[in-house]
């Protein structure tokens, strides 16, 4: 263990999937609003730096870099029905990665890693709200399994470091998460940013918006940028091994139908919206408890959704060449 890490130096943080929609708020977050401390240095890698999914690039990039801490946030993801049709693609591909992540941390001395889940891991049937020890109650949405088991995975063997090696590494669970830099492709992006394109398009073309299902399921949308600044907080302050849900609180869960109003607003859209009812609505609600944050957190403020999806359309037009669509 020659290489291990000195405690008490200056943090080196190496971000993984740093070019992606959390990535890029990171990274905002540490060079735009004063988020890096003195003598800090920050490295966002990119998939150009080295597929995590091959145990000898991800060494090479640690051997590189040598970090003391970690955010991992790559992760091999489609839209829905790639999921459905590949789970297996899907759960061997993001286990390869988190634990070639993980294992060569804790050999390379990683003083602390926090890794990204996502609320898709929730058990399908469940009650609510759900919150960080309900994670493993049952097997998740059955659409994308292997995805799923795959991320729980990283709570397992979370626990499993620390309790041979007292290591420090743990997980936060964002809610759905949208902003600048977000995946806006119609058939594969997430819910938010995908709608925004569509009403972009519609008022190009003057046609109506189509929205898939009734309108009628609700979610807790979080803007990037609180959860890149929610982030950096779990970095430097949060101690606990067990994950920790990233999310407006159950008050601020609005339905799809609210959001797309709140797009056509901010696109200035004056066009028809259909509600496709022939499609499937999935699932009608997965609300979280962020009261364990609220905990620790009670004065930490939120961008209100409808600010938050003004200044991501604003992004998006401005930048819709280079956005991914």
């Amino acid at each position: 263990m020659g290489s291990e890490i000195k405690a008490g130096g200056p943090m080196r943080v190496l971000v993984t999937g740093g070019s992606g929609l959390v990535g890029k708020a990171i990274e905002h977050v540490v060079q735009q609003e004063a988020g890096k401390l003195e003598g800090e240095e920050w490295i966002f890698l990119s998939s150009k730096d080295g597929d995590l999914v091959d145990v000898g690039q991800t060494r090479a990039v640690f051997e590189k870099h040598r970090p003391t801490h970690v955010i991992h946030l790559a992760a091999k993801v489609g839209g829905l029905f790639l999921h459905m049709k590949e789970n297996l693609h899907f759960l061997r591909d993001n286990i390869k990665i988190n634990d070639n992540v993980l294992q060569t941390a804790h050999e390379m001395g990683v003083t602390k890693v926090v890794s990204c889940l996502s609320s898709c891991i929730f058990p399908d049937k469940t009650t609510y709200p759900i919150d960080e020890t309900m994670i493993h109650n049952g097997p998740p949405h059955d659409s994308n399994f292997g995805y799923s088991h795959a991320k729980r995975m990283i709570d397992v063997q979370n626990r499993a470091y620390f309790q041979q090696y007292g290591h420090r590494y743990t997980a936060v669970i964002p809610t759905n998460v949208f902003g600048p830099y977000d995946n806006f492709n119609i058939e594969n992006g997430h819910v938010l940013s995908a709608l925004i394109n569509k009403t972009y398009k519609a008022k190009k073309d003057g046609t109506p918006v189509i929205v898939c299902g009734s309108g009628a399921p609700r979610r807790q949308f979080i803007y990037s940028l609180d959860l890149g600044r929610l982030i950096i907080w779990a970095l430097r302050e949060y101690k606990e091994i067990d994950p920790i849900i990233l999310s407006v609180g159950e008050e601020d869960e609005v339905s799809i139908k609210e959001a797309v109003e709140m797009i056509a607003n901010a696109l200035d859209f004056k066009g028809e919206i259909h509600f496709d009812t022939t499609l499937s609505d999935g699932q009608m609600r997965k609300t979280a408890s962020n009261a364990k944050l609220r905990r620790y957190l009670p004065n930490f403020t939120y961008t209100p959704l409808k600010e938050a999806i003004k200044m991501t359309c604003d992004w998006f037009v401005a930048n819709y060449d280079i956005a991914r669509t």
